[in-house]
């Protein structure tokens, strides 16, 4: 039955991408980061649904005339640059040539698709409902996995979709860790209040989730998360009181079997994979030492024979770290444009959240900006551990963010003079569905 809804669905909406290129931009986020084709059984399941949509949404582009322009800014630019540095490192890669070239094609066409959706961020609108896609997206599972988790007494680990990025407990924790801020940022923007009680009990949900990963980096990346939204908040005495409620709640529920498993962290020289990872580290390191410039392009450190060039008969698989992963198969000038992108979009939410303070019209990207911010302490803590350098959902969102700084820097230079506000007052502007609260126009 699923597999027949799947397919119907698909049939029904990839006729609109033609005629409509920004809903196939959201129907390729979200084959992308929810998988939901790893869902079903049968026949839909092996079928390459992201690139149909993508083929649909350029053909749309082209018989719509839209985008009319490339976007502009500094994400798009390093995202470029980025794809140009991966390019040659693969070309001159040392692991097997079938599977560099496989994982640079999916690589590579992830960084296209970024670059057409930054093209069709034209409005907030449009940013508004990529990221509801990609809350869905994520948020299915963290909802899922909350709910499974008071059943069973959260006796057992929450895992992903299958045959995707984020199948592994850790990759799942962390990618609702990334989510849950951005549905902070619609609970704040949501005019009606069943979606707003809607988004917070998704919320506590997916912490929930989080915790029953058993997931030791992403307890880590929660502690900095909540340390972020409380820092971020404007009522930091309450948000104190809520945030240490719930994360206490959360540790508590769990059964002692979590709790033997998170005390390892204090003593990680007598876990062995802990230890393992360190290794691991240690043997990107000296890979991307021996060849700073290009490193061994991708799958370097999962091949025994390049590892062996550093550490004969050392371990040869995940590095399990965004900062070493990339060292290890880009080289130093790649891992650079890498970080840049990450600085760059730090960078243009906080301008986001200076540029928007005190205007009504502005709201939106003032939460968009703080939300951010704290998504990407998430994924810079959680993925220390992890190996997810190439996560279309982080590139994403770092394009959101580029695109909604032009719009703020657009609406400023039309109009220069804000409107007077207040707080504890709320703007009387329209809305399709928003209610920008806690300003009003004086």
């Amino acid at each position: 039955m699923r597999d027949a809804v799947f397919l119907l669905t698909m049939v029904g909406l990839l006729p609109i991408a033609v005629f409509r290129p920004f809903v196939g931009v959201l129907l390729w986020c979200w084959i992308s980061f929810m998988n939901p084709h790893r869902l079903v059984y049968g026949f839909a399941m092996e079928q390459p649904w992201a690139a149909a949509v993508f083929a649909a949404t350029l053909l749309g582009c082209v018989l719509a005339q839209e985008p009319k322009r490339p976007p502009l800014n500094a994400i798009t630019a390093l995202l470029v640059a980025f794809l140009v540095c991966i390019t040659l490192t693969t070309a001159v890669a040392a692991g097997d040539p079938a599977q560099v070239w496989q994982k640079y094609s999916a690589v590579s066409k992830v960084l296209l698709g970024l670059l057409l959706t930054g093209a069709l961020l034209t409005d907030r609108w449009r940013i508004h409902a990529l990221i509801w896609v990609m809350v869905i997206s994520i948020g299915h599972f963290g909802v899922r996995g909350g709910i499974f988790s008071l059943v069973t007494g959260g006796n057992y680990r929450v895992w992903g979709p299958p045959q995707t990025m984020i199948h592994d407990n850790n990759h799942l924790a962390a990618a609702m860790l990334v989510a849950t801020p951005l549905m902070n940022y619609l609970r704040l923007q949501s005019r009606h209040a069943l979606i707003r009680y809607g988004l917070a009990a998704a919320m506590a949900l997916t912490l929930l989730a989080v915790i029953a990963s058993y997931s030791r980096g992403a307890l880590l990346g929660l502690a900095a998360v909540t340390l972020t939204l409380w820092w971020r908040s404007q009522r930091k005495v309450v948000s104190a009181v809520v945030l240490a409620m719930a994360l206490a709640g959360g540790i508590t529920f769990m059964p002692p079997q979590w709790m033997d498993r998170m005390e390892t962290i204090g003593t990680y020289q007598e876990d062995g994979s802990a230890m393992g990872r360190i290794e691991l580290w240690k043997i990107s390191w000296q890979l991307a030492l021996r060849n700073p410039l290009t490193g061994t392009g991708f799958t370097g450190p999962y091949t025994q024979s390049v590892v062996d060039t550093v550490q004969p008969d050392g371990p040869a698989r995940a590095v399990h770290s965004i900062w070493f992963e990339l060292l290890g198969e880009q080289g130093f000038p790649a891992a650079f444009i890498w970080l840049a992108l990450i600085v760059t979009g730090a960078f243009y939410a906080q301008r986001m959240v200076r540029m928007a303070r005190g205007r009504a019209e502005l709201r939106w990207a003032h939460d968009l900006g703080r939300m951010s911010q704290v998504s990407l302490v998430a994924y810079l803590v959680a993925g220390t551990f992890l190996s997810l350098s190439y996560w279309d959902f982080l590139w994403t969102l770092l394009v959101v963010i580029g695109a909604a700084h032009v719009l703020v820097r657009r609406a400023l230079a039309e109009a220069p003079q804000p409107a007077t506000i207040t707080e504890g007052t709320r703007p009387a502007i329209a809305s399709r569905g928003w209610r920008p609260r806690g300003w009003r126009t004086a």
